[in-house]
């Protein structure tokens, strides 16, 4: 089990029986440890054991990429309504964030990543999230196997060639099951939702994904004037 070391704003990741070193000292983790748990260094600074949760995966999985905002998956996981025992078919794994978040939920997640050395970054960031009982993660092309993968209850897809799974969408989704379509590009997000729509799909609409933070001080309250928070698109649908 993978916890997390807590001081502070620092963090840092360690299994059971390893050593952290930094300059606020040396500790070893028990083998017994348990969130909650105050560890000291010889240096008598504390820190506290954390167990992972989600936005800690984000910030603490190795990247091959830009990972899915939490926010992005928060929105899959409400409009796709993906619960314990679901079964989906993920593509474009990437670092395994929406995969590793969908295995939470209790999901049993098959996912499809193109690049070997990718999959195996993904693979071992599942296992860092202990949910690689839930989430197995494939290389190659879905768009080569989607004919021996049997039926899904919900679809997640962020691929260049994701139109092309959804036009076989009909195929691949039990009745009632869902689709949710990441698109970095709007041109991408129209080419899926065309495809959604062909293919008779219900309830298609497709969003761009984006969100300001506020500023709070002794002058008042505004929108925070840093760069406008947009990361993409994101095309649901659904069969009935």
């Amino acid at each position: 089990m993978t916890v997390l070391l807590v001081h502070g704003d620092r963090e840092y990741l360690r299994n059971p029986g390893e050593e952290l070193q930094t300059d606020l000292g040396v500790l070893t983790v028990p083998e017994d440890v348990q969130p909650g748990d105050v560890l000291a260094t010889h240096l008598d600074e504390e820190f506290t054991v954390r167990r992972l949760r989600g936005p800690d995966l984000f910030h603490h999985f190795e990247r091959t990429g830009a990972p899915m905002l939490p926010r992005d998956i928060g929105l899959v996981v409400g409009e796709t309504g993906v619960a314990a025992g679901d079964r989906v078919l993920d593509a474009g794994t990437g670092t395994g964030v929406l995969a590793a978040y969908l295995g939470r939920i209790g999901a049993e997640v098959v996912t499809f990543e193109r690049k070997e050395d990718f999959a195996e970054v993904a693979r071992d960031n599942i296992e860092m999230a202990d949910v690689a009982d839930a989430v197995e993660v494939r290389t190659g092309d879905v768009t080569e196997n989607l004919d021996e993968l049997g039926e899904f209850d919900v679809l997640t897809l962020d691929t260049p060639d994701a139109a092309e799974v959804v036009a076989r969408a009909p195929d691949l989704l039990a009745d009632g099951g869902s689709l949710g379509v990441y698109a970095p590009f709007v041109e991408s997000a129209r080419d899926v939702e065309t495809a959604a729509r062909e293919s008779n799909l219900d309830d298609v609409r497709t969003m761009e994904t984006i969100q300001r933070e506020m500023d709070f001080d002794e002058r008042g309250t505004r929108p925070s004037t840093s760069p406008v928070g947009h990361t993409g698109y994101l095309t649901f649908a659904r069969k009935t």
